[in-house]
């Protein structure tokens, strides 16, 4: 929770995005006293005719609620950014049959970077409206988590750098989303029954699969199940299909479950019947893991403990396990129990054993 006699006197941003999120970081800041400056990070398609794109909504929303606590809202074009930054990276990891995570990149990159590039250096806090918290233990600040575990937002803020977590704040990251709702009803927000964003970070209703096919284009190969080297159909790109993808293959007799993918020979291997062994791991590699800990210069570095829980994908459970530290850089996870959907290019993202403190995340290797 925002001790606010701690930033009294700071010089405060905040990203106002049109949710009720962040309408409500804004409801409470103003009503303990602080005024923050306000800014709108306007992403947008290359061929906004093309997409079916809410940001126009959002804009409007933000610039409402903004009014409403008398606060210019400034609006930050970060387009360029976004799409040669984010998209680039989504693409080629995709390209590469890696299961990669835009939104992840987007807060290090965009709502942490861009926007501190342009106008977030000038300010000593910069608020969102993250369902996360910070704490301050011994000189070090650390990422921790919100009381939300269905809204938890720390996996998504993992990559980003200690830096920007020193001067991230997030004012509604100890309340749950029925709370937020409950307070954005209570001051009649313009957005208090708003739904929330579905999809890619800044890309409103576009879908995902969308957004990789005005990019890459089809790339038509064999479906082959695994145990039998039948090939059971094609696909059309296998960027459009992630390892462990259950839903939305389309092929008849199912259910089928994507276990493997040949990027050389462009063949995606599926598995027949429910939850194949193939799908699961118990052990498996992270690279190039990333501290978010705001360390203070001099500091003691921060190590990853041997008992953990950790998560692979967006969900409210924290799966437990022990960590191994290779001598070559890199960890080996070792869950306490099978994973399903274990993907290369997905991030890792390390929490303590109470899964209260986020370390960071490392990338997937196998």
């Amino acid at each position: 929770m925002i001790d606010y006699e701690d930033i009294k006197g700071k010089k405060i941003a905040l990203l106002l995005s049109g949710g009720v999120d962040s309408s409500v970081v804004l409801y409470e800041m103003v009503s303990h006293g602080a005024k923050p400056d306000c800014f709108y990070i306007k992403i947008g398609p290359e061929e906004k005719e093309e997409w079916d794109c809410s940001s126009e909504e959002d804009l409007e929303m933000a610039t409402a609620v903004a009014a409403r606590y008398d606060c210019k809202l400034n609006v930050i074009d970060c387009h360029k950014e976004y799409w040669s930054q984010v998209t680039k990276y989504t693409m080629d990891k995709v390209k590469a049959g890696f299961t990669p995570n835009p939104d992840v990149m987007c807060n290090r990159l965009i709502k942490f970077g861009a926007f501190d590039e342009k106008m977030g250096y000038d300010y000593d806090l910069i608020a969102t409206g993250h369902y996360a918290q910070t704490e301050w233990h011994d000189g070090y600040k650390w990422l921790t988590t919100s009381p939300d575990p269905v809204k938890d937002q720390t996996d998504f803020l993992a990559q980003i750098y200690d830096w920007q977590l020193h001067k991230a704040i997030f004012p509604i990251g100890h309340f749950e989303k029925n709370e937020v709702r409950e307070i954005a009803e209570r001051e009649h927000l313009v957005n208090a029954k708003r739904r929330d964003s579905q999809g890619i970070c800044f890309l409103g209703n576009i879908d995902y699969n969308e957004y990789l096919k005005r990019y890459l284009g089809e790339k038509t190969g064999d479906v082959i199940e695994l145990e039998t080297g039948n090939v059971i159909g094609q696909h059309k790109g296998l960027w459009f299909h992630t390892i462990g993808q259950r839903k939305g293959l389309g092929f008849g007799g199912g259910p089928w479950f994507v276990v493997k993918k040949d990027v050389e020979l462009n063949i995606l291997y599926v598995s027949h019947g429910y939850d194949p062994e193939t799908a699961y791991k118990q052990d498996f590699k992270i690279h190039d893991f990333h501290f978010t800990t705001y360390c203070p210069e001099g500091s003691t570095e921060i190590q990853l403990p041997d008992n953990i829980t950790f998560k692979i994908r967006h969900t409210p459970e924290y799966l437990p396990a022990t960590l191994e530290n290779n001598v070559d850089g890199t960890y080996t996870i070792h869950a306490a129990k099978k994973v399903h959907g274990v993907a290369p290019g997905q991030f890792c993202v390390i929490y303590d054993n109470q899964h209260h403190r986020c370390f960071g995340s490392g990338e997937i290797t196998l």
